[in-house]
């Protein structure tokens, strides 16, 4: 079981996926990089980074008289538990119509993707089911 909890809405993705970036950043860094282009005030980026740290996905430490921010959870990680988030919600508690529905979709958007979901397929169960 993770110890972070994943980002609520695009706005606490887009900060951590700049943290990302960054590597380490203020407040202030983060605000100038998301908050202000969006139209957003200061404090506003402000409680955003407080959420994401109190979700466990950054960290923070003083740096002078400022707070520096960085990842605690690599992106990677967080990418599967959103993936795994967003299946589980299209799948629901009966999943073989929607994984139906699914392949259906896939075949009208670009039929060259079966292949590859094929080949994906294949390579995980090569591989196991607990990767």
């Amino acid at each position: 079981m993770p110890d972070f909890r994943l980002p609520a809405d695009d706005l606490e993705y887009a900060v951590l996926h700049s943290l990302w970036e960054l590597r380490n950043a203020s407040v202030r860094d983060l605000h100038e990089r998301v908050g202000a282009p969006a139209g957003l005030v200061y404090t506003t980026t402000a409680k955003v980074v407080d959420r994401l740290r109190d979700k466990g996905l950054i960290e923070r430490r003083r740096d002078g008289g400022a707070f520096v921010y960085a990842p605690r959870v690599e992106r990677d990680v967080v990418e599967r538990a959103r993936a795994r988030q967003l299946m589980s919600r299209f799948l629901g508690p009966g999943p073989r119509p929607a994984v139906a529905a699914l392949v259906d979709a896939v075949d009208d958007i670009d039929p060259a993707l079966l292949d590859a979901l094929e080949r994906a397929i294949h390579s995980k169960k090569g591989r196991g089911h607990g990767t």
